[in-house]
C-alpha cells in the first residue's frame, strides 16, 4: 500500500534537517509520497526535487500562517502556484513580520537577562544577516534553540513554557491571514488545502480550532481536516474525523515531522491514497514531483 506524508518541514523553516536529508529520512521510512511543508515558504522544494529516488513522489507545499480572534490556525497547503500574485503578496508580508517579530522577541529576552543574539538566531535559522527578510522563514522554535544553548530553558518546550509561548515574558505577536481568506487564496492559487493539527490551535479558548470556523472554511474551499496528527489523542482523532464527514472533505494523516525536534518521526501517521486522490483532483497550480 502507497504510504503518504503531507505535512514535514525541513531546515528551510523550522525543521532541523535539509531538504534533501528529509527526502533521504522519508525513503528510510518507508513513504512513497512526501509533502514538504514549510512554514510560508516553498524555499525547499527545489533542493528536495533534486533527490528523489526513482518512483517517489514530492507534493510541493506549505504550512500558512492564518490567525482567528487571537489564535493561531494553521493551513497545509499543496500544489498551488507560488508567484499567484494575491498569494505571494500575503507571504511576503507573512515572512516579513516573521523576521521583525522574532527581532523584538531577541530584544525582550535580553532585557529579561537571557544571552541570546539576533545573529545567533539567523544562523541557526540559516538565514544571512543582510536579508533575513527574505531568507529562510525565522519562526520560534529557531529561538527556542537559541534559549536553550544560553542555558535559560532545559530544551525546545522549556523555552517556550517559559519565555516565549503566548503569554510569556517575551511573547510578541505577528502578523497573519486571516484563516478563510487563506483558503480562498490557495485556491485562486490553483492550490489544494487542509486544516492542520486543528486540536491544537495556540491561544484557542479551549486550545482547538472552532468547528464553525472550519465550516467557514469548508464553503472557502477547504478540501481535508489533518484528524491524525500526533498531537491528537484519540477521541480527537474521532472528533475531528467526525467534523470532517459532517463537512464532506477528506481526513489526512500526517507527521508534521520537524527533524531531531520531534525524533524524525516521518511516516508515523499517514493519508489514505483514495484521501490524497481525491485532495489533490482539484489542484491545478503545480504538478506532483515524481523521481
Amino acid at each position: 500500500m502507497t504510504r503518504i506524508d503531507l505535512h514535514s518541514h525541513s531546515s528551510v523553516s523550522d525543521g532541523t534537517d535539509a531538504p534533501a536529508e528529509v527526502i533521504a529520512y522519508a525513503v528510510a521510512a518507508g513513504l512513497d509520497v512526501l509533502a514538504l511543508t514549510d512554514h510560508d515558504t516553498v524555499g525547499g522544494i527545489a533542493e528536495a526535487a533534486e533527490h528523489l529516488p526513482s518512483g517517489f513522489t514530492l507534493v510541493p507545499g506549505m504550512e500558512l500562517s492564518c490567525a482567528h480572534e487571537g489564535s493561531s490556525v494553521h493551513l497545509v497547503s499543496y500544489l498551488f502556484d507560488p508567484d499567484s500574485s494575491g498569494l505571494a503578496a500575503e507571504l511576503r508580508r507573512v515572512r516579513s513580520d516573521r523576521a521583525s517579530r522574532a527581532e523584538e522577541m531577541v530584544a525582550k529576552l535580553q532585557e529579561h537577562g537571557v544571552d541570546v543574539t539576533w545573529e545567533r538566531v539567523l544562523e541557526i535559522a540559516g538565514a544571512g544577516v543582510a536579508e533575513y527578510a527574505d531568507a529562510n522563514t525565522i519562526g520560534r522554535p529557531h529561538l527556542a534553540r537559541a534559549v536553550v544553548e544560553a542555558g535559560a530553558a532545559r530544551d525546545v518546550q522549556d523555552a517556550f513554557d517559559k519565555w516565549i509561548g503566548s503569554g510569556g515574558p517575551a511573547y510578541a505577536s505577528r502578523y497573519a491571514i486571516d484563516p478563510v481568506r487563506a483558503v480562498e487564496l490557495v485556491r485562486e492559487a490553483g492550490g489544494v488545502c487542509s486544516l492542520a493539527h486543528p486540536g491544537r490551535a495556540e491561544g484557542a479558548t479551549n486550545g482547538a480550532v472552532p468547528v464553525e470556523l472550519a465550516e467557514r472554511m469548508a464553503a472557502a474551499g477547504l478540501g481535508g481536516i489533518e484528524a491524525d496528527h500526533p498531537s491528537h489523542n484519540r477521541t480527537q482523532r474521532k472528533f475531528w474525523r467526525g467534523v470532517a464527514a459532517d463537512l464532506g472533505v477528506v481526513v489526512t494523516g500526517s507527521s508534521d515531522d520537524h527533524g531531531s525536534l520531534t525524533g524524525r518521526r516521518l511516516g508515523c501517521r499517514t493519508t489514505a491514497p483514495e484521501a490524497f486522490e481525491e485532495l489533490t483532483a482539484p489542484a491545478t497550480g503545480v504538478p506532483l514531483i515524481v523521481g
